[in-house]
């Protein structure tokens, strides 16, 4: 099977925002399409009721590295940098269709049951998937 860590995204003429550039906000739509693709690679999401098992954002941040112009595509990089117990950290590089990175993101993940409403330690199916994606042992 095919793990597709990196999405492509058609930036749209809304996310402009006065001076003509992509505005901040939608940096995070696209690291959040990312995670989101990434969680679906692992087998953790959050659109299927029969699954309890997902997760939570504990944190998010954005670096932004140059401004994106309308229009254009741009690419989202996704890999894993840590793993712990019940968390992990995904980086993500935004590109831009020169090549180059507009921003980097980080998103630290908790792994949670929505049934027993708390964390939990990530299964080792999880783990060795993430494994498999990122080709190297946490």
């Amino acid at each position: 099977m095919e793990r597709n860590t990196e999405i492509n995204i058609q930036l749209d003429w809304s996310e402009m925002d006065l001076f003509g550039h992509i505005n901040n906000v939608a940096y995070f739509k696209y690291i959040q399409a990312a995670r989101v693709n990434y969680c679906e690679l692992i087998g953790i999401n959050t659109y299927r009721p029969d699954q309890k098992l997902s997760f939570a954002v504990a944190a998010s941040s954005c670096q932004f590295k140059k401004p994106l112009h309308y229009p254009g595509q741009i690419k989202v990089r996704t890999k894993v940098e840590w793993v712990k117990n019940t968390s992990l950290q995904l980086n993500h590089q935004i590109i831009d269709q020169h090549g180059d990175i507009a921003a980097e993101g980080i998103d630290v993940l908790v792994i949670f049951d929505y049934e027993v409403n708390a964390k939990v330690q990530i299964p080792e199916t999880t783990r060795k998937k993430i494994e498999e994606i990122e080709q190297r042992s946490f």
